[in-house]
């Protein structure tokens, strides 16, 4: 049922999405839908609940494998990035499911998502600290800004202005992710600490 609402949401927005479409869709009746969910708001948490415990998932994986920590980073960063763009409003009535999504319930979520993201970039820099990938002083500022990146691209309003600016999301990225690499990276540049 959370998969074929996620559907129906994605498609048709959550407010244009009925109980009984849900209903109909999964083919399931309304009873049985009630009997697990109170409204559509319980049944849209879960779906949320649900695409950050995958999201959280994928970059578990990408942390658990053999590959090098700078391909880890670009890993982990290109997944929440392009989960973002999955996300991205396509009108009016994706704008609806932005709301929700910013409710109290859905911030709860999406904070102990941030915090799991988070832990898994700070094991990333420390194994890339250690190979020797990485300058220190530079990565202890790292994780905090792409969580901070990704949260604002986040932003239903962040596709328009990047598009004004010529970008698409994919480019804007893209050049993101570069830049935070090449900012971490041993021998790259280096920043000025004073207003650190």
């Amino acid at each position: 049922m959370i998969e074929v609402a996620r559907q129906l949401f994605a498609r048709k927005g959550v407010e244009h999405t009925t109980m009984l479409d849900i209903a109909n869709a999964s083919e399931k009746g309304r009873r049985t839908l009630y009997t697990y969910f109170k409204n559509k708001r319980e049944i849209h948490q879960a779906v949320i609940e649900q695409e950050s415990e995958l999201l959280v998932a994928r970059e578990r994986q990408i942390q658990a494998s053999a590959l090098s920590a700078t391909s880890k980073l670009e890993g982990v960063m290109r997944t929440r990035f392009e989960t973002i763009l999955a996300q991205q409003p396509r009108g009016v009535e994706q704008l609806s499911l932005r709301h929700l999504l910013d409710s109290n319930r859905a911030g709860k979520a999406k904070k102990l998502a941030a915090q799991k993201e988070l832990d898994i970039l700070q094991h990333i820099l420390r194994e890339g600290i250690k190979s020797g990938e990485f300058n220190p002083q530079q990565t202890a500022r790292l994780a905090p800004l792409v969580i901070l990146l990704a949260h604002a691209i986040d932003n239903p309003l962040a596709k328009e202005n990047l598009e004004i600016l010529g970008y698409s999301g994919e480019t804007a990225y893209d050049r993101v992710i570069s830049f935070l690499i090449s900012a971490v990276a041993t021998g790259g540049p280096t920043v000025d600490h004073t207003y650190s």
